[in-house]
């Protein structure tokens, strides 16, 4: 909204500073926070009151009384965070970029499922029942629902796009959204790009897999106070910088990437996940006064799988999240081993900050040490850049 209003009070001129997404992205960082924090007691106070708070209840004894002192600690704190998301992005980008609104709608989606599926589970084990909350294929069902129609969407509109302004002068038939961008590779067919063909059916899987899998990911994550807030600082941060790259026609040119535009308006976004999230880290960390639950999990790790659609560097995802990525495998390892050896757990407890955490290492070790693996991948990701 406000970028339209100093659009039309500037009759249109872009040679002023709220013209540049990176400026709107740096102050959708103070404002996200800025309403985080200044939200967070009301909601807190609020969701005590309601009693929606965590059991803290795992199918393990020893981690159960490790984790008794978190009981009750209020969770949906999400909403917090979508909040402050949702109004900076309205506030600050440009709501004509279709992408903006496409992440809006994915935010709003899976904010909606995750609210249900912690209040389910929560009011549920309030009351004595189970904590299960929405089970994972009812969840599986809205997740990929979601990603089809981002799928289909982007597919037709952004190719709409590009048809406009082609990315590359190699042959008329390319958009960025039937090439797939590799990491390390520079080959045939698109001489200096760095990707492969893909045909329109394989682009709508990608985006289900990376939307489902992205949000479960992060949902995972979240267990330990500032665990996944904190690492998704650093991943939001490195894909508001490849935003705005993959956005200019001269730095994508530049960097070979491929050029999608209006995917620097992501880049606002990409920046109130940042202020949102380290505002949430002010109540979050360690001693936690409140919990993302699902509510802020889903959503978060989805929004960052669709800008990664969006910019086509859905692989590059896998690198920059590279702690989320672990998480989730750590538990489809455990998974499957303990049902091919007959109950037998591969790793104490899964996800794998709960195994290190029984192992001797304190909460806060824990966390610190992710985050800094976390960082280590956020700089080895944006190393790829001129490795490309």
């Amino acid at each position: 909204m406000l970028y339209q209003l100093f659009d039309w009070w500037m009759r249109g001129e872009t040679e002023y500073a709220y013209g540049s997404p990176l400026f709107r992205a740096g102050i959708a960082v103070l404002m996200a926070f800025l309403i985080v924090w200044a939200l967070g007691p009301r909601v807190i106070h609020m969701l005590v009151k309601l009693k929606v708070g965590d059991q803290a209840q795992f199918d393990h004894d020893k981690l159960n009384e490790m984790l008794k002192l978190k009981k009750n600690v209020p969770t949906m704190g999400g909403i917090l965070i979508v909040v402050a998301i949702f109004l900076t992005t309205i506030l600050l980008a440009n709501l004509s970029v279709f992408y903006v609104r496409m992440g809006l709608f994915c935010i709003v989606w899976l904010a909606m499922l995750g609210g249900v599926d912690d209040y389910l589970k929560l009011t549920s084990a309030r009351r004595g029942g189970s904590r299960d909350g929405l089970k994972m294929w009812e969840k599986l069902v809205f997740q990929i629902a979601l990603g089809a129609l981002l799928a289909v969407f982007i597919f037709r509109a952004g190719s709409a796009i590009a048809e406009e302004d082609r990315f590359t002068k190699i042959d008329k038939e390319y958009t960025p959204f039937n090439v797939l961008s590799v990491p390390f590779y520079k080959g045939e067919p698109l001489g200096a790009y760095n990707g492969v063909l893909i045909a329109g059916p394989v682009f709508w899987i990608i985006t289900v897999v990376v939307i489902a899998g992205t949000s479960n990911a992060v949902n995972l994550t979240d267990g330990m106070d500032g665990l996944a807030s904190g690492c998704m600082v650093l991943t939001a941060a490195v894909f508001m910088a490849l935003a705005v790259v993959v956005g200019d026609d001269v730095l994508c040119n530049r960097l070979l990437f491929f050029h999608v535009r209006g995917a620097e308006e992501l880049a606002v976004m990409c920046g109130a996940v940042i202020g949102a999230c380290l505002g949430f880290l002010w109540y979050n960390g360690y001693p936690a006064q409140v919990f993302m639950g699902d509510t802020g999990s889903l959503p978060l790790g989805g929004l960052m799988g669709f800008v990664a659609i969006v910019t086509r560097l859905e692989l590059m995802l896998f690198i920059v999240g590279g702690i989320f990525v672990i998480e989730a495998i750590s538990v489809l390892i455990q998974i499957f081993y303990f049902k091919s050896t007959g109950g037998k757990r591969f790793f104490r407890c899964a996800p794998l900050h709960w195994h290190f955490h029984l192992g001797g290492w304190s909460e806060t070790q824990v966390v610190m040490r992710f985050w800094l693996i976390a960082a280590l991948f956020a700089a080895f990701a944006l190393a790829t850049i001129k490795l490309r």
